[in-house]
C-alpha cells in the first residue's frame, strides 16, 4: 500500500464544458489561461465582477474527451453553472452539472490510478496533493487510507493556502488578496477578461495592502471572525483556524507599523505572530522590532 491518505471533499462540485468552442469561451471570461489546461493538467482560475473582485473559483482540467471538469465549491454550483450559460451566449459550448462525481486528494505518495479517474496535481500548490474528479465507487477502490477532511484543512491552513468562503468573502475580495496572483490563479499575458482593468492595475502598483496570511498562537486560536489586534486597533480577521495554527486576512502595511513599534499582535486573548510561506513572493511582517 501506497505511503498516502485519501480524502473525499465533500464541499466541492463539478460542472462540465464541451463542445467545439469550450475553450475559447471559457478563455474569454476566466482570469487564468486556458492554454495551460488540460488533460492531467489544471489550472487555479476565477470568474470576477466587472469590478475586479471574485465571484467565483475553482479548478479546471481536461476531461479526457476535449472538453473540461470544472471543481468548484458545492454550495455555488448552482449559481456558477448559471452564470456561465449568460455568458455563453452563441458559442458552441455545453455546460452540464456533473452530480455523478466528486472532487477528492490523495497526500502523499499517490498510488496508481485507473485511467476513468481524472487526477492531476493541484495547481495551486503541489504540496496539495493530486485532486482527483471520480465516482464515490472508484474513490473507494483507490488502495489508500482514507482521512478526515479536517486534515486536508489543516495541511491548507499550515501551507498558507485560503479557500473562498471562510479566508475571503465571494463578491468582496480582489484576486490579490485571496493570493491569485501567488498560487498561479492570474495570467497576467493574456488577453481581456471580466475584471481585468481592476486586477492588472493592482499587479503593476502594487496596491494590494491586504492579503490572506498564515499565522501561529502560542496557544489555541479562538473562532474565525475574531479580530487580529496590535494595541487595540485592529490589523484585520481570523478565518481559518486549526488548533493554533489559522489564517488571517491582515491589513500588512498596519501590521508592519504595529511590529515595527514593538507591539504584541492578539487574537481573542492569544499572542499570535504572522508567518512568511516560503512560496509567496509578498512579504509578511513577521517579527518585533528589538531595543
Amino acid at each position: 500500500m501506497s505511503d498516502c491518505r485519501k480524502i473525499l471533499l465533500a464541499d466541492r462540485a463539478v460542472i462540465g464544458v464541451s463542445g467545439p468552442e469550450a475553450e475559447k469561451f471559457l478563455q474569454g471570461i476566466i482570469t487564468n489561461s486556458m492554454e495551460r489546461a488540460g488533460d492531467g493538467l489544471g489550472i487555479h482560475a476565477g470568474l470576477l465582477t466587472p469590478q475586479g473582485k471574485i465571484l467565483f473559483d475553482f479548478l479546471i482540467v481536461g476531461d479526457g474527451a476535449g472538453g473540461y471538469l470544472i471543481d468548484c465549491p458545492a454550495e455555488l454550483a448552482d449559481d456558477l453553472t448559471k452564470r456561465l450559460t449568460l455568458y455563453k451566449l452563441r458559442a458552441k459550448a455545453e455546460i452540464t452539472p456533473k452530480p455523478e462525481l466528486k472532487a477528492a486528494v490523495v497526500l502523499g505518495v499517490a498510488p496508481a490510478l485507473p485511467e476513468e479517474i481524472v487526477a492531476f496535481p493541484d495547481p495551486r500548490l503541489a504540496a496539495l496533493g493530486e485532486r482527483l474528479l471520480l465516482t464515490e465507487e472508484a474513490f473507494a477502490a483507490i488502495e489508500c487510507p482514507e482521512t478526515y477532511e479536517a486534515e486536508y484543512d489543516a495541511e491548507r491552513i499550515a501551507l498558507g493556502v485560503p479557500a473562498g468562503g471562510n479566508d475571503f468573502e465571494y463578491g468582496q475580495a480582489f484576486p490579490h488578496e485571496a493570493l491569485f496572483d501567488q498560487l498561479n490563479g492570474v495570467d497576467f499575458r493574456k488577453g481581456c477578461f471580466v475584471g481585468q482593468e481592476v486586477v492588472s492595475r493592482m499587479q503593476h502598483r502594487g496596491t494590494a495592502r491586504k492579503r490572506v496570511v498564515p499565522l501561529i498562537g502560542e496557544g489555541p486560536l479562538p473562532e474565525p471572525g475574531t479580530a487580529v489586534e496590535a494595541d487595540g486597533g485592529s490589523l484585520g480577521n481570523l478565518t481559518s483556524v486549526s488548533g493554533s495554527r489559522g489564517l488571517a486576512l491582515i491589513r500588512l502595511d498596519r501590521a508592519a507599523d504595529a511590529i515595527a513599534k514593538g507591539e504584541r499582535l492578539c487574537c481573542g486573548g492569544t499572542v499570535v505572530r504572522l508567518v512568511q510561506p516560503d512560496w509567496a513572493s509578498f512579504e509578511v511582517p513577521t517579527e518585533a522590532a528589538t531595543a
